[in-house]
Formats: C-alpha cells, sequence, structure tokens
C-alpha cells in the first residue's frame, strides 16, 4: 500500500490516518483509527480475502454433492453460510477474519460419515448443528481454553496434517490418479485419461502461480481446468450468471435427532475436535499477522471470535453446509492493510454477490476442484514440520494420527488412534505425568468405541 493510498483526514493531533467522507458510523463499528486503518485499505483488504477463498464456493458443492445434496442448494448454503459466519466475525468480534466451510471436514462428511458408514447427509448435518451447539457452550462457559491446554501440542500438530493427507488421498482418487487394488490396496490410475491429466494441470498451475503470489491461484487454477473441458467438449456451457438457485432441497432438512445415535458420537467430536482447533490456531496466527495480540500473546475478545466462529456452524447446517470455520486465507486480506472486521463485512458482500454465478460452478467437473483440494492439502502437511522429533513418544503418535486419517479414510478414527498412541506411549515409556486426564479419558473412551461399537 502506497503512502498516496492512504486518506489523510485525520482527528486533530492524532497523526492516524481516518476514513474520509461520513464516515462516523464505520469508526463507531469498527473502530478505524484506534487501528490505524480506513476504509479503503479496508475494502481492498475484503476483497483480497475473498479472491484468495472463493475456490471454496466451487469445491464444496462438488465434494457434498457426493453424500448425495443437491448442488444448487449446496452452493447457495455455502455462499450464505460464509456471508453470516464473515457478518457475525465482523460485525460482533471486530476482526479482520473470514469464515466459509472449512476444508477435511466438508470431505468427512461426505465421503466417511455418508459414503462409508452409510449415515443420510440429514443425519451428518445434524451432527454440525450439534457439534456447532457444544462449541457455543464451550465459548460461552469458557471452557475452550482448558481444553485447548489439555491436549498435547504435537497431537495438535498433526491435526492438520492428518487432515491435508486425507485430502490428498480424495484428490488423488476422484481424479483417477490413484485407484484401488486387491493386490497392493492403491495402485497408479490410468495417467493418460483426460480427468487425471487435468487434474494434475490444475495442481501444476495453482501451485506455480501460489510461488508467483498471483491472487486468487486456486480460483484461477480451477476456472482454466474449466476452460479447457469446454474447449475439448467434456463440459457443456451453461451460462455465467442467473437468479440464485433455490435453498430449499437443504435448508432445514437436518435430522438432529439422527445424530444422538451412539455410533456418531465419535463423528460429532471429529467435528467438534477439528474446529475447535483448527479455530484456534488460525485466529491466533493470522492475528499475530495483523499485531491485534496483546503483550502476553493473547487475542482480546477471542471469545467473541470463538462465538462468532461456532454460531457460523450452526447456521451453516440449518442452511445445508458442512462445518463453518475461519480461513487461514484471511492473512492475505491482513497483507493488505485489513485491520478491523470491515474487511470480513466486504467479504461477507462479495460472497452474496457470488450467489447469481450458479451456472459457472454447475460447470466445473469434479477434477476441476481435485487440483485445489491436492494444493490445500500440501499446504495442510506442513503442520508435521512443529512437531518435536527428538522425542519419538511425541513424534510416534503424531504420525498415527496424520497417517491413519487417509488409510482409515476417517479423520475421527485418526484423532482416536492418535489419542490412544499417545496415552499408551507415555504410559510404557515412564512419563505418565506428561498425560493430562482428560487424555487418559478421551482414550479409555475411543478404547471402548472401538472395543464394543
Amino acid at each position: 500500500m502506497k503512502p498516496s493510498d492512504i486518506q489523510t483526514s485525520a482527528t486533530p493531533g492524532s497523526g492516524i490516518p481516518q476514513a474520509g467522507g461520513d464516515a462516523s458510523l464505520l469508526e463507531k463499528l469498527f473502530k478505524l483509527s484506534e487501528r490505524q486503518t480506513n476504509v479503503r485499505r479496508e475494502v481492498i483488504a475484503g476483497v483480497t480475502t475473498f479472491l484468495t477463498m472463493a475456490y471454496i464456493i466451487f469445491v464444496n458443492p462438488n465434494i457434498l454433492a457426493a453424500a448425495g445434496m443437491d448442488k444448487g442448494a449446496v452452493f447457495m448454503a455455502t455462499c450464505l453460510a460464509a456471508a453470516i459466519g464473515c457478518l457475525i466475525m465482523g460485525l460482533y468480534a471486530n476482526y479482520p477474519i473470514a469464515l466459509a466451510p472449512g476444508m477435511g471436514l466438508n470431505a468427512f462428511f461426505a465421503y466417511v460419515v455418508v459414503g462409508e458408514m452409510g449415515y443420510s447427509w440429514q443425519v451428518a448435518l445434524g451432527a454440525v448443528f450439534i457439534s456447532g451447539v457444544v462449541f457455543l457452550l464451550l465459548s460461552i462457559f469458557k471452557l475452550r481454553e482448558w481444553i485447548i491446554d489439555s491436549i498435547p501440542t504435537s497431537l495438535r500438530q498433526s491435526l492438520a496434517a492428518g487432515i491435508g493427507l486425507f485430502l490428498a488421498i480424495i484428490a488423488l482418487k476422484s481424479s483417477g490418479i490413484v485407484v484401488a487394488s486387491p493386490a497392493t490396496l492403491v495402485t497408479l490410475g490410468d495417467l493418460k485419461s483426460v480427468e487425471a491429466m487435468l487434474a494434475a494441470l490444475g495442481f501444476f498451475i495453482i501451485v506455480a502461480l501460489s510461488y508467483r503470489r498471483m491472487l486468487g491461484s486456486v480460483m484461477i487454477g480451477i476456472l482454466a481446468v474449466t476452460v479447457i473441458a469446454l474447449a475439448i467438449g467434456k463440459v457443456e456451457f451453461t451460462g455465467l450468471v442467473s437468479a440464485p438457485p433455490s435453498l430449499a432441497p437443504t435448508y432445514l432438512e437436518l435430522d438432529i435427532a439422527g445424530a444422538f445415535e451412539v455410533g456418531m458420537i465419535s463423528v460429532i467430536f471429529a467435528f467438534l475436535f477439528v474446529d475447535l482447533f483448527d479455530t484456534a490456531g488460525t485466529l491466533l496466527s493470522v492475528s499475530d499477522r495483523a499485531k491485534l495480540l496483546d503483550e502476553n500473546g493473547k487475542l482480546p475478545g477471542m471469545g467473541k471470535a470463538l462465538m462468532a466462529d461456532s454460531s457460523a456452524s450452526v447456521v451453516g447446517s440449518v442452511l445445508g453446509s458442512s462445518t463453518t470455520t475461519c480461513y487461514v486465507e484471511s492473512t492475505a486480506g491482513i497483507t493488505a492493510g485489513g485491520r478491523t472486521g470491515l474487511t470480513a463485512v466486504v467479504c461477507a458482500g462479495l460472497f452474496l454477490l457470488a450467489t447469481f454465478f450458479s451456472p459457472l460452478i454447475g460447470m466445473i467437473p469434479a477434477y476441476a476442484t481435485a487440483g485445489a483440494l491436492l494444493y490445500v492439502g500440501v499446504l495442510m502437511t506442513s503442520g508435521l514440520s512443529s512437531i518435536d522429533w527428538d522425542d519419538i513418544t511425541e513424534a510416534a503418535p503424531a504420525v498415527i494420527a496424520a497417517v491413519m486419517m487417509p488409510l482409515s479414510f476417517s479423520i475421527a478414527h485418526g484423532i482416536a488412534l492418535g489419542f490412544i498412541a499417545y496415552a499408551v506411549i507415555k504410559t510404557l515409556s515412564g512419563r505418565s505425568k506428561d498425560v493430562s486426564i482428560s487424555v487418559y479419558v478421551l482414550a479409555a473412551l475411543f478404547i471402548a468405541k472401538f472395543a464394543f461399537f
């Protein structure tokens, strides 16, 4: 941002740039001068954040459609859940952090809970609703810090990595690059197929553009593959703009009662656990980049931000989408100057505008989003670098948790096996003092689940 881009009308003697024009309401709502920003910066930041995370409006409908959900309705639910989440974060918590249905949990929702476990998508939505309500209660009663502090750092770090590997295997499977094999479980697919080649090309484009710091690299990669598919006749052109599709096929279709089945306990826990730690980690890392943390490294008003996230998940499940969470892509907007909730509000407006582009969403094939899934998976596996590899009692459970997510095709199973491994290894190593009571309790519950359910 050039100095010339900053509007300079200021409070006398403050030396702080203010939003120009009639901005008293915005100043009151977002405290622009206090955070040394202005309207123009916040708008640019909001647009920047949206462009870096807009790929979710292409990817989420494709993933949840695999669960039997109406693609048009999921597209609307995705846009509306993101918009509502961003509005709550912006207007209530006043942070420049955008929300949308999260990557990883949407795949777990579609391919595991519905595809492998056999539950209906309505029951899966019920589980998302319950996990969101529990998250909200934990935020209200301020139990979240105790839970976060009681879970080993190594297991927390392995979560994102495991989900990244899980997304990678889904991307490779959906594009035909990896296929089933009766002899070796998995093997290389037909790399000469158009789907495999275009998926790989999409991934290469996204990585190259990301390296060049191209804004919206993921979205560009998805659209580039779609255009090529149109040119070779693999996709039929259906238009770009139309009235928003109906939300009716998914709105209020969640089955909360069905989600209280015993077998769904681990699913609800997985939704809650991943959302809790992913959100907390994203909030702290993004806020640190924005210099919003206090001298103790804490985020003032973090409770409000967590309540915004949990509320968005509850609302999203009612609309017809998987868990809504904070996006680390918000860092792009912060780099562009975003410091207040106005950035998130701008992002919300752009998600609402996106509802008019449903024909474009309908044209995007699964292999066009496979490259994006693989790219996000690559980014998420970086969590393994933070594990203490010199302490095998920390590294081994973390690797087990991460590896078992893709190999068991379940985030919930990866989490469960990681907790069991951590408790058992630490105890047998004579380091039981390293294990909190909550970890022992959870490990015992997971052992009981595998033994009796």
